[in-house]
């Protein structure tokens, strides 16, 4: 009984240790990526409409072989420190399964080591904020293995802005504004004509 009961606890030791070691946390990932985007500092771009030109490759100075095991790199765009003030659910975590920094995806390709390049509409759904660009280098089992992003450490340079939709089109308001008058014209028809018949009945 008592062998059993070891064995158990054992089998969830070396379950639990499997868990941590799959566990990855910013700050043990490395630099190696070069990444850049074409909005310049303080641009603001409106969601639904601008295109960013994102490029990455891997960081020259880097040893040589340090991306052997790189398979995927993912591009997203990330909130900015003063975007992030009071806002729980954009909070930046060590452990990357719990960071909100990063949430929305611009692309996800394969991993070459130069010469890579994506073009991204904003997407409507992108939220008012500060943001910059960050890119994750993945191994053969998903797990993050490297990074580069457009700005400092203290994510305080080659910021930009997003402009959300407000939810509003000119073309919307257009059409309200004719169909209000379409409605005021018709109205106006109608008691017409009602008068009409009853002059007439008369």
């Amino acid at each position: 009984m008592a062998a059993r009961a070891f064995l158990v606890a054992s089998l969830l030791l070396s379950f639990s240790l499997q868990i941590c070691s799959s566990e990855t946390y910013f700050s043990s990932l490395q630099r190696t990526l070069t990444v850049t985007a074409s909005p310049k500092a303080g641009e603001v771009l409106k969601s639904g409409e601008d295109k960013i030109t994102v490029r990455w490759s891997l960081n020259e100075t880097v040893p040589v072989g340090t991306d052997s095991g790189y398979k995927t790199v993912k591009v997203k765009l990330c909130y900015a420190p003063i975007s992030q003030v009071d806002r729980a659910w954009r909070k930046t975590k060590d452990l990357l399964s719990k960071d909100k920094t990063c949430q929305h995806k611009v692309v996800s390709r394969p991993y070459k080591a130069s010469n890579n390049s994506a073009e991204w509409t904003v997407e409507r759904d992108v939220p008012t904020a500060t943001y910059f660009v960050r890119a994750y280098a993945y191994d053969g089992e998903d797990q993050e293995v490297g990074y580069g992003q457009t700005t400092d450490a203290h994510k305080a340079t080659n910021l930009f802005q997003v402009q959300a939709i407000t939810g509003r089109h000119a073309s919307l308001d257009i059409a309200a504004v004719c169909f209000s008058a379409f409605s005021v014209f018709s109205l106006s028809g109608f008691f017409f004509l009602e008068k009409r018949k009853a002059r007439v009945a008369k």
